[in-house]
């Protein structure tokens, strides 16, 4: 049996779905053959720490916040053990901005809330500068915000450091 819904879908060379749509400004995928708002980050891209953090803030300055957290899961997912938590936080925060940009005031709350709780578990000494007490502060403020009904969104607010 054909699985019709999957048919077109773009797929890696080991067959894991992988959407190569350009995207919105908000990462929604956007008809093939569009012209993209913004530029695709790499599934397999790597960046070091540094570098994470000065392109994610750059994005997020920019309001790209779906950008800044693909950049933030990719030091994620080739982080050592010991910060692991700390980029899956940085990462969730992203999100969860993306998520209150696309108006979705349910899961938004949750992820900017799940982020900052991984984040502020680092303390004042977090590796590389990141500003853990800000970042979670920003996160709970924008989630309390959107809980209140409130729905303005300023990517460019969150500071890393």
């Amino acid at each position: 049996m054909v699985d019709r819904m999957n048919a077109d879908r773009d797929r890696a060379p080991d067959g894991r779905a992988q959407n190569q749509r350009p995207r919105d400004r908000y990462g929604r995928p956007m008809p093939h053959g569009s012209v993209g708002e913004v530029e695709r980050v790499p599934d397999d891209a790597e960046f070091s720490s540094e570098e994470g953090l000065e392109t994610a803030q750059r994005l997020l300055d920019g309001g790209y916040a779906f950008t800044a957290h693909e950049v933030l899961e990719a030091v994620w997912k080739s982080s050592p053990e010991p910060e692991r938590e700390l980029w899956r936080g940085l990462a969730q925060v992203a999100v969860g901005v993306t998520h209150a940009q696309r108006g979705n005031l349910t899961g938004a709350p949750r992820l900017l809330r799940r982020g900052a709780d991984r984040v502020e578990a680092y303390g004042p000494d977090a590796p590389h500068g990141v500003d853990t007490s800000g970042v979670a502060a920003f996160a709970r403020s924008l989630a309390d915000g959107l809980d209140a009904g409130r729905d303005a969104v300023d990517p460019s607010r969150l500071r890393l450091r």
